[in-house]
């Protein structure tokens, strides 16, 4: 087997491995290991419309990463400013609370300003809980995503 396989077998399960992980970027990393396996062939594998399915797919996860959490609100009824409001409380939150502070975080970011929007607890918890069903929902896609690009692409290489 060649090296460069193997060292691309390894990147994409390392995707996996960071879609469930945070701050490691799994469906770049999934990406990453098919580009390499492709410039490995001499762009011969896998063909044009195969990368550029792997290419969609993986760049539709990375957007759902980072906006899930946000998009979700934004479905429960948060207004502009709560979705802005969330995504930049998440990123801190992130690195300072980890990805259950994360969620906790941004459902109580996304409370309290669509309470004081609104003044309603109801608006308020619909929107919260939207918000922490998207950021948890997003990490789902990370992994449904990641594991069926690894799939793809062990079809695509063996």
């Amino acid at each position: 087997m060649e090296p460069f396989v193997l060292v691309a077998l390894a990147i994409l399960l390392a995707g996996v491995v960071g879609s469930v992980v945070p701050l490691v970027p799994g469906a770049g990393l999934s990406l990453l290991g098919i580009y390499l396996y492709w410039w490995s062939t001499g762009y011969a594998e896998p063909g044009p419309w195969a990368l550029l399915a792997f290419t969609v797919v993986g760049v539709a996860a990375i957007v759902t990463d980072q906006f899930g959490g946000a998009l979700a609100a934004s479905a429960g009824g948060a207004s502009t400013k709560t979705v802005v409001v969330a995504t930049l409380v998440s990123v801190p939150l992130l690195f300072v609370a980890g990805p259950v502070g994360l969620v906790l975080g941004v459902a109580g970011a996304v409370f309290v300003a669509e309470l004081y929007r609104t003044r309603s607890a109801e608006q308020g918890t619909r929107a919260a809980v939207f918000a922490a069903v998207g950021v948890l929902g997003s990490a789902l896609v990370q992994l449904v995503v990641t594991l069926s690009l690894l799939v793809a692409f062990l079809f695509v290489a063996f």
